[in-house]
Parts: structure tokens; C-alpha cells; sequence
């Protein structure tokens, strides 16, 4: 490592595959950071912004996220990460700024003496508002551009991708972070490189790099004809491209990571979600005033709240009914980018099937099977040793962490989803382990799915500083969680 970065002034330790990407690249123009989650890319992304700015290369970071995950760079990884001797100003993009808000973005267009951040969520480059703001940013500084999860830009044609690559020609340095550049064919990394610098693969058309890596056969209809991809050719002289621009870390690689690693993604309650949670918040604290509540009754109120949050509500005569709800889309867009087996809890059974029956969709029915109370008993162990068997198809074991938390070996996964958690602080623990325990080697990263500023905030929240929710929620207590 040479001076500067072995005597650079981390808030954090660096991980010794974190200091090698920042020894390796943090200087080149555009870079490629294909390093799984869990293995800390914000550290890299943030440090790497934080040396460029040091050096007088840049005045300003534009980070371009998810919808569940943009808010958390804001709120959490770039607090968290940024060395303390870095002044930087702040602001969050939102399409409809409260005052504060506002300010916060007006100070990111105005010459100020720190480094200038901009958090933004990739589907604000749908809009106009949103990639007119961005390209404004980028023309008034000199940037550093980074877009997490990169592969929210993989489609050539879409309206975000274009707009994305456009902007990104305004900034002087620019990353793409994610852990699976290629979640269905190598041509999804055409316009993630792109984004880059056309230079990177050398095409400046998305059909000729087509030509190049697809092998097409043409198919004829009654009423027109068409070109199918049948297989793919040359990948070893893709690969090599890709070596000069890009860092690849996989957790297997990374001996140094702490053995859990927790995550959390923001889900957004729909008009319908928030609306539902709205009345049934109101119901719950009319009959909390004035009243004692068991344990037992304050516990239904949270569940209820908690099944709103979750896309689904059941009435009193027993009916449930789906609510529009973002949970699913943000399950699988996690997926795209985690390899390996998947372990994902749900706390409810309507839930578990949701999830079933989306995975079978996207990935086929061999590649998902769910343990609950409706799993036969027959069936239970076949489905542990499958998930447990490396040349299985088996890719998602989709339970409920009280039928499936206790007793089972499900160390083949490195990745753990809450789609939604229990509130027994057993259970919770008890689930976490199902994957790192006696014969786990590697670190296993735990994502929570959460609805901000709801009951489901809370339950992690309480969860993570290990309080039993089942025993210790009464009252007003419970009172100030609904509020």
C-alpha cells in the first residue's frame, strides 16, 4: 500500500479486501465494484470519494440507489463512514421537499467549502424533476457518481437507463457497485459499463455488443420474423475486458468479515397500505386510552398494525385480503443481487405464499420450497437436505422461524431475509442461527425488511437490542410504538 493510503486517516478500519480496491482503483475514472453484499461497498464507495476530495479531484459525491436502500446511504452508511476530518453538506432528493428539505437542496447547487453529497433513489431518473436536479448538480461541481445496485440499470431501453448514462457524462468520476452484474445473460452488462465510460467494452451500440457475446437464430412467425438469443460465445474475452476496469470480492474471499452482518431495506407503504394503517393506528389507541391491556391484547394490536405493513389485512369475520404492497418487488430486486442460497422468514403464512408463488415465477418451482405449519411432515426433511445439497436446484427456502427456527442445519446460506419478523426475541434468535452455526465457515449477512416510520420499525429496532417484545409491550409503552 503506498504512503498516502497507508497512513489515510479511516474513521473505520478497513477490511483487508477494502483497503485492496481502494490501493488498486481509487484514483481511476470509472471503476467497477462487483463485491457481494455484505462485504461492505458503501465503505469503499464513501473513502474512495473521501481520497478524490482530499486530493482537490472533486467537490461533490452523487450516490444513486434503490428505493429501500437510498435513504439509509443518507442516514446511516455515509455518517458511519466518512472520516471525521471530511466537512461535508448533505441532502436527500425527494420530489416533493419539505422546507428543510428544500434548503438541503438548494445548498447542493450553491459553491459551499465542503464536500457536496447528494443521495438519490434510481427511479427519480424516471421523472423530469429528477434528472433535471441531477444533471444541474453534475454541471455545477466536479463529481464523483456512484450507482448502487447497478443492475437497477441493466436495460438498455429504459427511460431511467438512458437518462442515467446521459447525466453520468457530467461527472468526473464515476462507480458501479453491485454484488451480481449479470442476473440473467453477460448482455446485462452492457449499459451498467456504459454508465462507465463507452470505453470500457469498446461498443457504442447495445446490437453490436449483442452480435459480439449472443448467438442468435432467427425465428420466423406466420406474421413476422425475429431473432432469438439461443447461448452466448467469446465470455473468456468479456471476462478479460472486464478484469482492467473492475474489483470482484465474493464473502468466501473475505476472512476478515465480522461473522453477521446486518442489513436493513426501506419498503414504502403504498396509498392503500398507509391508508388502512392510518384507521386501524386510530382503532388501536381508542382502545388503549383508559384501559389496562394484557400482554396478550397489546400484542393483537401490533400484529394487526404489523400485517398491514406486510400487504395484507384481516377482517373480523375472518376474511383477509391483499393490499397493493411493494414488499414482493423489493424481495426479488434483493435477490438480484445476493448469490447462493437464500434463506427468507416470514412471519405470516399468507406471506410465505406470496413469496412461493413470485419466486416459482421468476426463477421456476424447482427453486423454491416453504416450511411452515402446511408443510408435511414427510416432506420437511427432504426439503432441509435438499436446500443443505450444493448441486441442488434448491435455491430458496421460504418458512416461518417458528415452525423452521429451531433445531434445522441450513448453513448452505450465506444470506438470511426477514420479509417480515416475529416478536418473540427467541424466535428472532433462533432463526438467525439456523444459518451460522457448526458448519458455517463464512460470514452471513442478515437483511430486515423494513416500512419506516411504522410498528415494523420498532419490532426490528427492539429485536436487534434484544428485547422480548412478547413479555415486556404493555401500556403506554405500547402506546408510544403505535404513535
Amino acid at each position: 500500500m503506498d504512503y498516502f493510503l497507508e497512513r489515510y486517516p479511516f474513521r473505520n478500519k478497513p477490511f483487508l479486501h477494502q483497503a485492496a480496491f481502494l490501493q488498486r482503483f481509487w484514483e481511476d475514472p470509472h471503476v467497477a465494484l462487483l463485491a457481494d453484499m455484505g462485504t461492505g461497498k458503501s465503505f469503499m464507495l464513501i473513502n474512495n470519494a473521501a481520497m478524490l476530495y482530499d486530493k482537490g479531484k472533486i467537490n461533490a459525491m452523487l450516490v444513486v440507489a434503490p428505493k429501500g436502500v437510498y435513504r439509509n446511504w443518507y442516514t446511516g452508511e455515509i455518517p458511519k463512514h466518512m472520516p471525521e476530518h471530511v466537512p461535508y453538506t448533505m441532502a436527500c432528493w425527494s420530489p416533493t421537499p419539505r422546507k428543510a428539505e428544500r434548503e438541503q437542496m438548494d445548498q447542493m447547487l450553491n459553491a459551499v467549502d465542503t464536500l457536496r453529497i447528494l443521495v438519490m433513489n434510481v427511479e427519480a431518473f424516471s421523472t423530469e424533476k429528477g434528472v433535471a436536479f441531477a444533471r444541474t448538480f453534475l454541471r455545477v461541481t466536479n463529481a464523483y457518481m456512484a450507482i448502487d445496485e447497478s443492475t437497477t440499470i441493466k436495460t438498455p431501453n429504459a427511460k431511467r437507463t438512458k437518462n442515467i448514462i446521459k447525466a453520468g457524462k457530467e461527472a468526473r468520476y464515476k462507480r458501479i457497485a453491485t454484488g451480481s452484474p449479470v442476473t440473467k445473460s453477460p448482455l446485462d452488462l452492457f449499459s451498467q459499463c456504459e454508465f462507465l465510460s463507452p470505453t470500457c467494452l469498446n461498443y457504442n451500440s447495445f446490437y453490436a455488443f449483442q452480435a459480439r457475446y449472443a448467438v442468435l437464430v432467427e425465428r420466423r412467425m406466420p406474421t413476422h420474423t425475429f431473432k432469438q438469443i439461443v447461448g452466448y460465445r467469446h465470455l473468456e474475452e468479456l471476462q478479460k475486458k472486464l478484469n482492467h476496469f473492475s474489483f470482484r470480492v465474493t464473502k468466501e474471499e473475505c476472512l476478515d468479515l465480522p461473522d453477521k452482518v446486518f442489513i436493513r431495506r426501506d419498503i414504502e407503504l403504498t396509498d392503500e397500505q398507509a391508508k388502512a394503517y392510518s384507521q386501524m393506528k386510530l382503532m388501536a389507541l381508542t382502545m388503549i386510552d383508559g384501559n389496562l391491556m394484557s400482554t396478550k391484547n397489546a400484542l393483537t394490536q401490533i400484529m394487526r398494525l404489523h400485517q398491514i405493513v406486510c400487504g395484507h389485512v384481516k377482517y373480523d369475520d375472518g376474511t383477509e385480503v391483499d393490499l397493493p404492497n411493494n414488499r414482493i418487488k423489493e424481495l426479488l430486486a434483493t435477490i438480484e443481487e445476493c448469490d447462493g442460497k437464500i434463506i427468507i422468514w416470514a412471519n405470516y403464512r399468507r406471506d410465505i405464499e406470496n413469496i412461493k408463488k413470485a419466486l416459482a415465477e421468476e426463477y421456476g418451482m424447482t427453486t423454491v420450497a416453504t416450511y411452515y405449519g402446511d408443510t408435511e411432515a414427510e416432506d420437511r426433511q427432504s426439503i432441509v437436505e435438499k436446500f443443505q445439497d450444493p448441486s441442488s436446484g434448491l435455491r430458496f427456502f421460504v418458512g416461518n422461524p417458528r415452525t423452521g427456527g429451531y433445531g434445522l442445519t441450513l448453513t448452505e446460506a450465506k444470506t438470511v431475509i426477514y420479509y417480515s419478523n416475529s416478536f418473540d426475541l427467541e424466535v428472532r434468535l433462533q432463526s438467525e442461527d439456523r444459518a451460522h452455526r457448526i458448519g458455517q465457515t463464512k460470514s452471513v449477512t442478515y437483511i430486515d425488511f423494513i416500512s419506516p416510520n411504522t410498528v415494523d420499525e420498532h419490532i426490528v429496532k427492539a429485536l436487534r437490542s434484544k428485547i422480548n417484545i412478547a413479555s415486556q409491550v404493555l401500556g403506554e409503552e405500547l402506546k408510544e410504538w403505535i404513535k
